[in-house]
């Protein structure tokens, strides 16, 4: 599969569907929330009624006992891109360039063009290797947004050192990451993370995430972060998530087993499929071309993500994995295209 070809979006539709009666599989969130969500939420309505603590230390707990850091660590924030664009917007200056994996999430260009900054674009199978002092921030996507690959942790480590010695910080996007068991990058020194409850969840109307930093970075962030950036529901139901260990050990299971199944069957049917860790696939339409497909699927009720809005893709579509049931009505609609 030839990801070289670059084409320039700057700014990148996120797939989903407004039609309920459309079986989305352009958005890659999970179709199922853990038990007591809903009581979660409902139970916030007093809590609304006053101003939340500062900083908002159940909170940062959870988070922290989540990804394994320590609280004071951690920065709320009103989702995971809420904590990029922080991010950026601390580590650039009109002039600059930043390291940007290709193809990936469409708005970390966005961002570094609202700072004045240029981003410089980067294969994402190479971004690990990329020299940060060239750079005034470097970015990765563990796993990435579309193709689904993982890092390994060693050669992020690795790449972490190099910023470091750079004075160059480092982004990690790790909205996808809770779908594996692969360790987080939270606290390294000089990096900054960044989380989602948004995909894991299935909530990407909480509008809740996270910024993990130490030192100076995790002093930034703290200062730049608006006091009150998250309300009463959003603390109380990413808390309440992030404690349901249960539920992240089941998602996990489902999505690979899910994911491995689909991937046989897709292949099987003649689409290139790029390996991933992720819950989607992205798939190479071949002679079937990407509209074809789009709708093909469209006409079966179900929404896919036309991937040609990422840079570097021209022949591709991404399917999320949802449950079993309807993977297997996709297929079915997929290979009979």
């Amino acid at each position: 599969m030839n990801f070289d070809t670059a084409r320039d979006t700057p700014r990148t539709p996120h797939g989903s569907s407004d039609d309920t009666d459309v079986l989305d599989f352009s958005a890659n969130t999970n179709p199922r929330v853990p038990d007591g969500t809903e009581a979660a939420y409902r139970g916030a309505f007093e809590a609304a009624r006053t101003y939340p603590a500062e900083p908002p230390a159940a909170y940062r707990h959870a988070a922290a006992d989540y990804v394994d850091c320590a609280p004071e660590a951690v920065t709320p924030t009103p989702g995971g891109l809420a904590a990029i664009r922080l991010t950026i917007d601390l580590a650039v200056d009109p002039g600059d360039t930043v390291a940007v994996p290709y193809p990936s999430f469409g708005e970390y260009a966005r961002e570094v063009r609202l700072q004045g900054g240029e981003p410089t674009f980067v294969p994402q199978a190479a971004i690990a290797d990329v020299d940060p002092a060239e750079h005034a921030l470097a970015i990765v996507c563990n796993p990435n947004n579309p193709t689904g690959n993982a890092y390994p942790d060693d050669d992020l480590r690795a790449l972490a050192a190099r910023c470091r010695d750079a004075g160059t910080p480092l982004l990690v996007d790790e909205a996808f990451l809770g779908f594996t068991d692969r360790p987080s990058l939270a606290g390294e020194p000089g990096v900054v993370v960044a989380r989602s409850l948004t995909k894991l969840f299935g909530l990407p109307g909480i509008r809740a995430g996270f910024a993990v930093a130490t030192g100076a970075w995790g002093e930034a962030l703290a200062n730049a972060r608006r006091t009150w950036n998250l309300g009463a529901p959003a603390l109380a139901v990413g808390a309440h998530c992030m404690r349901r260990g249960a539920f992240v050990a089941e998602t996990r299971e489902r999505v690979a087993s899910e994911r491995e199944r689909m991937r046989a069957a897709l292949t099987d049917a003649g689409y290139g499929v790029h390996p991933s860790d992720a819950p989607f696939l992205v798939l190479d339409a071949g002679d079937r071309g990407v509209d074809a497909v789009l709708d093909g699927a469209a006409e079966a009720g179900i929404a896919v993500r036309d991937a040609r809005t990422f840079r570097g893709l021209d022949s591709h579509v991404r399917v999320a994995v949802r449950t079993a049931d309807e993977n297997d009505r996709l297929l079915e609609v997929l290979r009979g295209l």
